[in-house]
């Protein structure tokens, strides 16, 4: 290709991060409240590239080629994955995952693996021992190590 359009597709993907909106699980917290939330800490748009909402469904909210915001040091190689909630009812760090968002966020990064089949599956809090957060609120790297 003359132009390199194919170049500007291609990125090297390495993780994909887990996150949680840590959002309460009794409460709704839509795409358009996470959208929201993201433009008023200063990010163009959502900075994960899939969320996962309580009822399933996944939301693409950028394109897998683009780098996010949802990982400090890590965007450029990797893709964010969010589900919504990860806090119980009185706002402590919980795994909120509806059975829904279990079979979905399986299915998702099992294709994610397809595509980027060296690509590894962490939480959030597993990137470094400097990230401080218990984001997603269980263990991806446990729970998803074998996903193939």
């Amino acid at each position: 290709m003359k132009d390199g359009s194919f170049y500007q597709n291609y990125r090297e993907v390495r993780l994909l991060v887990v996150h949680c909106s840590a959002t309460r699980y009794n409460r709704d917290f839509p795409v358009d409240a996470l959208r929201r939330c993201h433009l008023q800490r200063g990010f163009a748009s959502i900075g994960y590239h899939f969320y996962i909402t309580r009822d399933g469904e996944v939301h693409i909210c950028l394109p897998v080629h683009q780098i996010g915001a949802h990982a400090t040091g890590w965007n450029d190689k990797s893709i964010g994955i969010c589900y919504e909630g990860g806090l119980n009812e009185s706002g402590c760090p919980a795994d909120t995952r509806t059975y829904a968002q279990k079979c979905s966020l399986l299915d998702l990064l099992r294709q994610l693996k397809t595509d980027y089949p060296t690509a590894l599956i962490l939480g959030h809090y597993q990137l470094s021992r400097s990230v401080r957060k218990s984001c997603p609120c269980f263990n991806a790297k446990e729970e998803y190590g074998e996903v193939r």
